[in-house]
């Protein structure tokens, strides 16, 4: 075979490789083979709500249901289970999830929720990174509520963060790790900080959770997803223990 024609086989067939590769649809709520080595747990197989429960219920309600594979939140109306939690609880831990949020919407990821009938909500005892439409919201946003903050506590660093917009997916990524707590929003790290140390203790007595004693006291608990009144979507929710 001469060289050129070989030269135009191997482009066809180059061509034909990543015409096949695009056309590949991605697969959602899966685990890599280096990612279950890596010790990696889905904590949303994309097909049912096994695994979560209405925060100090039993089931997740009728707010909360799975389409498409998507975990679809449809805000009000419904039955119990405003918010859901995991039911295994984890300490140290890296957190990934896909979201994406309605016109308005606001929602929350929690850590280390502690489950008790002496709390009404996950708030009460758990960190939370905020989830929010930063820029259609009808009211103006403090730095502290805006999206990838440590709500009411650590603020997002404006210069990296990058939030594609509503009815967009994004990626968060929560790391806790005996005590070191880490931000990331598509791939930029937003934040981070040390609970329980000096300034940590300062923020929470000086800020909104100086009446909330509970708040962040537990290093163990579990993950939970905030209904705070508008639709939200999650998938690829993955949790690696540490």
């Amino acid at each position: 075979m001469k060289k050129s024609a070989l030269l135009i086989t191997i482009l066809s067939l180059l061509v034909v490789s990543c015409q096949n590769w695009k056309d590949k649809p991605v697969q959602n709520n899966v685990l890599t083979e280096q990612e279950t080595k890596d010790g990696w747990q889905l904590l949303f197989d994309g097909k049912s709500l096994d695994g979560w429960k209405g925060y100090n219920h039993d089931s997740c309600g009728e707010r909360w249901t799975v389409k498409d594979g998507e975990l679809f939140c449809q805000g009000e109306g419904g039955g119990m289970g405003y918010d859901i939690v995991t039911k295994k609880k984890f300490s140290d831990f890296e957190l990934t999830l896909d979201w994406k949020i309605s016109p308005q919407g606001n929602s929350g990821i929690f850590y280390h929720v502690v489950e008790d009938t002496a709390f009404d909500n996950p708030y009460e005892t758990s960190p939370e990174y905020q989830l929010i439409d930063d820029l259609g919201w009808p009211e103006k946003l403090e730095e502290w509520q805006k999206t990838g903050a440590d709500y009411a506590m650590h603020l997002a660093d404006t210069t990296v963060k990058k939030l594609n917009p509503v009815g967009e997916w994004n990626t968060s990524k929560i790391i806790f790790n005996k005590g070191h707590v880490e931000h990331w929003l598509n791939g930029a790290k937003l934040l981070e900080f040390t609970a329980w140390d000096d300034d940590w203790n300062r923020l929470r007595m000086e800020g909104k959770w100086k009446d909330y004693p509970a708040y962040g006291q537990s290093k163990e608990g579990a993950i939970g997803l905030q209904n705070h009144g508008s639709p939200i979507w999650f998938r690829n929710i993955k949790i690696r223990p540490l």
